[in-house]
């Protein structure tokens, strides 16, 4: 149980509805009780009346008089039943809500390093099915822990006080019933572990194989891809088989065991009777209304450990996410406005996940307002510059300072806050246009949206379509041709007016005429901007101030233009290629 001790301090923030709720089901079970107390009197009364041990009319007056509180008792137990439902099971839901966002906002927390170490349907698995595992912990499994333990002390109470030696006899299984609870739940929740890391594993490549349609579909690799699925189903659902196989012996063991108090409590009760230890021939039928009331509290001893022990199995897995420690941290509270001027001083970066140096010594420094161009071969480091500039990952040699100040001892907030960035894998989320240009500016009015498109030069193909800025895309953007979504893409990093651009070779899906005229207008609304462009164009770096040519993750050139076509090397070679290219 230690693992739920985590959801200790939910139950503390409804302490007050469980506590109402304990109230109502202790009365719902004392108003249960009534029943066989009454229809115990009501048998005795009619053995009375058949052997004319009382008149007629008394016969009638006490049969009636119990049948009335019979149904009386019934109808406020099922009104204090609904309550108690509502009560407890009510608060479970306030708890699963409650730890779905405590998940959500750790997975926000957690850096970019988590997500490259962990599948994303291994994450959606921990925050629906492991969730979904522990609410049944603090609802049903309170509920009816309750339930038995105020039906047992009451119950039991009476009972002794009616027959003590017919109620010991009735007892006699259930020690037997808590040894095979506590030898099977051990079991049960070892199993239940390896149940859910085969639901991970099976969601995990489900969504993979669902972002990867159309990959799948061009290799035309659907047979491999259903036989590798139906592998993974086939081992998830023997896992499930193992698990089953355990939990079925529960329900079996404690109908027999239930069904054995039963023949006590008739064989013992009828001794007792008619050696005149038992007066009334009502109380064996009631103490069998006892026990088979007993049964179902009983059998749910095994449903409540299955359920805490694949809870325990759930909340695992969920803490192991909920303990770890982002890598990148917030280290100050100091709110400041970020100016822009950035510098790199011998900066050395290691991919922690895959050990490769990205970056070796690179320095650089730019002034507020002015335009940086990155250029280099596949794998140089281009894109590593753009996120440690976004901190989304630390140093691990050299400085980086923002108006300077060391990156690390920049309020993350301000710092991404004032960044607007590009990435080379243009990302648009399941919603309408308008709402994902709004995503760089929540708050952004109509023309704000409208003048952010025209800017990216995506205005007149978004007007093309039927709705308009209101056209709902597909699952990111698949709705859209590369190009519009790069552009959509810019649109949602200039209407949030960054005084920090950064744009990660996000004009390769566009032909270089569209791509001119976009520069132009970036040209415009940068003003006054430091901007980054990575490119593996000349045409998007040659109107920049500095421009920076990256090998094997350090510099190799630098300079403007102008200076650096008339250098042999990269970009002249570069620049001859792409010029001969575009006579062509």
């Amino acid at each position: 149980m230690k693992e739920l001790k985590h959801i200790n301090k939910y139950f503390y923030k409804y302490k007050y509805r469980l506590l109402l709720g304990v109230v109502i089901t202790i009365c719902a079970k004392v108003f249960a009780l009534f029943t066989p107390r009454l229809i115990g009197k009501s048998i005795t009364t009619i053995s009375k009346g058949l052997n004319n041990e009382i008149s007629n009319d008394i016969f009638k007056q006490e049969l009636a008089t119990n049948i009335m509180y019979l149904i009386g008792a019934a109808v406020v137990a099922g009104i204090f039943t609904f309550l108690m439902r509502q009560t407890i099971i009510n608060v479970s839901r306030y708890i699963e809500y409650d730890l779905k966002n405590e998940v959500y906002q750790q997975y926000q927390r957690l850096s970019l390093n988590f997500y490259k170490s962990n599948r994303t349907g291994d994450l959606m698995n921990r925050i629906s099915e492991d969730v979904t595992k522990v609410r049944m912990y603090t609802g049903p499994a309170i509920m009816y822990t309750f339930n038995m333990i105020t039906l047992f002390i009451v119950a039991l109470i009476y009972m002794l006080s009616v027959a003590p030696k017919l109620t010991l006899y009735t007892m006699l299984p259930l020690p037997f019933l808590s040894f095979i609870i506590y030898k099977l739940s051990k079991v049960i929740n070892k199993r239940s572990t390896i149940v859910q890391q085969y639901l991970s594993n099976l969601s995990a490549y489900t969504q993979e194989s669902f972002s990867g349609i159309s990959i799948i579909k061009a290799y035309g690799i659907e047979d491999e891809n259903n036989l590798a699925f139906n592998k993974l189903s086939e081992d998830s659902k023997q896992k499930q088989i193992d698990l089953t196989k355990v939990q079925a012996l529960f329900f079996p063991s404690m109908i027999l065991l239930i069904g054995i108090s039963n023949i006590l409590v008739a064989y013992i009760g009828g001794v007792q009777y008619i050696n005149g230890e038992i007066q009334d021939i009502g109380t064996i039928a009631e103490f069998l209304i006892y026990v088979n009331m007993l049964t179902w509290p009983v059998a749910t001893v095994g449903w409540v450990t299955n359920l805490v022990q694949q809870a325990e199995a759930s909340q695992k897995r969920i803490n192991e996410f909920l303990k770890q420690e982002p890598e990148i941290k917030n280290n100050t509270i100091e709110q400041s406005k970020i100016e822009g001027n950035i510098e790199f001083k011998d900066v050395t970066f290691i991919y922690p996940d895959t050990n490769i140096k990205a970056l070796d010594s690179v320095s650089f420094s730019l002034e507020k307002g002015e335009t940086l161009a990155i250029l280099g071969k596949t794998g140089s480091g281009k894109s590593t510059i753009l996120d440690l500039i976004g901190r989304l990952y630390d140093v691990q040699g050299g400085r980086i300072t923002i108006d300077g100040k060391t990156i690390d001892q920049v309020n993350l907030t301000n710092l991404r806050d004032s960044i607007g960035y590009v990435p080379q894998d243009a990302f648009l989320f399941s919603d309408t246009i308008e709402n994902n240009i709004m995503f760089g500016k929540e708050d952004a009015t109509e023309a704000e949206v409208i003048e952010a498109a025209k800017n990216a030069y995506v205005h007149k193909n978004i007007k093309k379509f039927t709705n308009g800025y209101k056209t709902k895309l597909g699952e990111r953007g698949i709705t859209l041709s590369g190009g519009q979504k790069q552009r959509i893409s810019i649109a949602r990093a200039l209407i949030k007016a960054p005084n920090i651009m950064l744009f990660d070779d996000c004009l390769s899906a566009v032909d270089t005429e569209t791509e001119e005229k976009i520069l132009n207008s970036l040209k415009k609304v940068s003003h006054g901007k430091t901007t980054i462009i990575v490119s593996h164009r000349v045409s998007a770096a040659k109107h920049a101030d500095k421009i920076i040519v990256l090998d094997d993750g350090k510099i190799v050139q630098n300079g403007t233009h102008e200076h650096l076509i008339n250098l042999d090397g990269y970009y002249k070679e570069l620049y001859l290629k792409q010029l001969s290219t575009k006579e062509l």
